[in-house]
């Protein structure tokens, strides 16, 4: 097969290659051939820490038509006779910020692992300063978390065909273009852009869903990946909202037990079955007569959505639910921490503010355009949520209840099979309550080749952190430095300065809002 010039570049294509497609391949390269005008990214960073913005197609399927922007960012840390390549980040989403990783990554890495890549961040499409989405939706429009009530559902049919219409008014036809797959085809020019042959990569939550994508649509320029917190392929993306609900059932267990064993210090009852009484009661009063809470009137539905995250990490738990108590006991108001593993950094200050809801325009773009698996009939939503709130009584009638999905545009692409022998590496907490086990579990099954670390005990929501002594981050930089896998699945007992919920050194990208969903 005789290769195609292209603008001076020479490029194998696959044979017998239609003239409509030799005219996409040409007008492909055009993006892959930009020259990045790197500039100081701000003058409270680093002046080392450079930033420049680039272009890619909107529709992949039609690169010579829309563009869309896309900021990126770079540290140039590697060593020379040292250097590996780059490696890219992702904090987690879809609608997280990654414009500012390499700074917060550049102190988590060790000293080996940093010499031998330049640590690269970008905003995906669609978020930040990458062509922001916005819906104009209001802050209640933005609240996703809706228990099922016979009474009410009505009224959230209405509130999820609002959201959908806005974003479509808004967006108009760019909208369904804002999706995983194109954002790996983003991950795939940024990568020719810096010229390098193949791209190494470290994504949290949301993130190990969109390395996976990358590696089964670009296997050959996969180098070394991290996928720490895993998204299950197989349940995106209905299926990763409703295994919040059956993830916390057993935490809410082992929290039960937990309490009864600690009940000199929180009082809720010396055995399982009165700390589940204990809590259930409380449901019940706040349903009754709502309890005031960090400046709000929670209500039972309220206290199940607000603790749901909690029970992942027995203390939090049990300190909010003594707090409440004491204020449904008429003392004083309830103090609620924030959520454990949730340690979110305020937003950096810069000109040009996307909009106030963009994590959440991007969030319903991506999770309701990457697959047309979600049910349109509203019955259907109706009948799941009675179904899940008997099977997961804490949390199912929430996270079966009707979304923004159902009433979303046809995707303009099926939904990405991942199903490969990719060798790549899943790192994954026992206790996480946004990816429970039984998701990371579901990646790494996707991923043949991969190999996982599993921290038995783990609790929190990332496991990577700035703890370079813990079991986990020496597997995962003893990979990146080397590119060796583990020859099998490793198990680690948690630092006991890294498990309490919280990942100490890596934080996922801050939301707009605090209504913003996310993995």
């Amino acid at each position: 097969m005789a290769p195609l010039l292209v603008a001076g570049v020479t490029a194998t294509l696959i044979p017998a290659l239609a003239p409509a497609q030799a005219s996409a391949a040409e007008t492909l390269q055009r993006f892959e051939n930009q020259k990045p005008a790197w500039h100081r990214c701000d003058t409270s960073q680093p002046a080392a820490f450079q930033c420049a913005t680039i272009e890619v197609p909107l529709d992949y399927g039609r690169p010579g038509a829309k563009t869309v922007e896309l900021a990126i960012s770079r540290l140039r840390t590697s060593v020379p006779g040292k250097r590996h390549g780059a490696i890219l980040f992702n904090p987690g989403g879809p609608g997280g910020e990654g414009l500012d990783m390499p700074v917060m990554m550049k102190d988590a890495l060790p000293e080996k692992v940093r010499e031998q890549y330049d640590l690269i961040g970008f905003d995906p499409r669609g978020v930040g300063r990458s062509s922001p989405l916005g819906c104009g939706l209001t802050a209640t429009e933005q609240n996703f978390e809706r228990p099922y009530k016979s009474e009410t559902f009505g009224r959230d049919v209405k509130w999820a065909r609002t959201v959908a219409d806005k974003c479509r008014a808004r967006n108009g036809d760019r909208l369904p273009y804002f999706t995983t797959r194109n954002t790996a085809r983003d991950m795939d020019v940024i990568r020719a852009v810096l010229g390098e042959k193949k791209i190494s990569y470290l994504g949290y939550s949301y993130g190990t869903y969109l390395g996976a994508v990358y590696t089964q649509m670009f296997p050959q320029r996969t180098d070394r990946f991290v996928l720490d917190s895993a998204v299950d392929p197989a349940r995106v993306w209905r299926g990763m909202i409703q295994v919040w609900a059956e993830g916390t059932e057993p935490a809410f267990t082992r929290w039960t037990k937990w309490t009864a064993q600690h009940d000199r210090t929180y009082r809720l009852g010396d055995t399982p079955a009165k700390v589940k009484k204990t809590f259930w009661d409380l449901i019940a009063r706040a349903d009754r007569t709502p309890i005031d809470a960090n400046g709000e009137k929670l209500t039972g539905d309220d206290i199940r959505a607000t603790l749901r995250a909690r029970f992942f990490t027995p203390a939090y738990a049990a300190e909010a639910v003594v707090s409440l108590k004491k204020a449904a006991d008429g003392h004083g108001t309830a103090h609620l921490s924030p959520v454990p593993g949730d340690q979110r950094p305020p937003r950096r200050a810069a000109t040009g503010q996307p909009p106030s809801d963009n994590g959440t325009a991007v969030f319903w773009s991506v999770v309701c355009g990457d697959t047309a698996a979600w049910p349109r009939d509203p019955q259907q939503y109706r009948r799941d949520a009675i179904r899940d709130k008997a099977a997961y009584p804490l949390y199912g009638d929430f996270a079966s209840n009707i979304t923004p999905c159902a009433f979303w545009n046809k995707p303009a692409e099926s939904v990405t099979a991942v199903d490969n022998k990719v060798g790549v590496l899943t790192v994954q907490n026992q206790w996480d309550p946004q990816t429970p086990l039984v998701s990371g579990l579901g990646m790494h099954r996707a991923l043949k080749g991969s190999r996982m670390v599993y921290v038995e005990g783990g609790e929190g929501h990332g496991v990577y952190s700035e703890d370079q002594r813990a079991c986990a981050n020496l597997a995962v930089n003893a990979y990146l430095s080397t590119g060796r896998l583990p020859a099998h699945d490793i198990t680690c007992k948690p630092s006991r300065r890294r498990n309490d919920g919280v990942n100490p050194g890596i934080v996922p990208a801050p939301q707009p809002t605090p209504q913003a969903p996310r993995f």
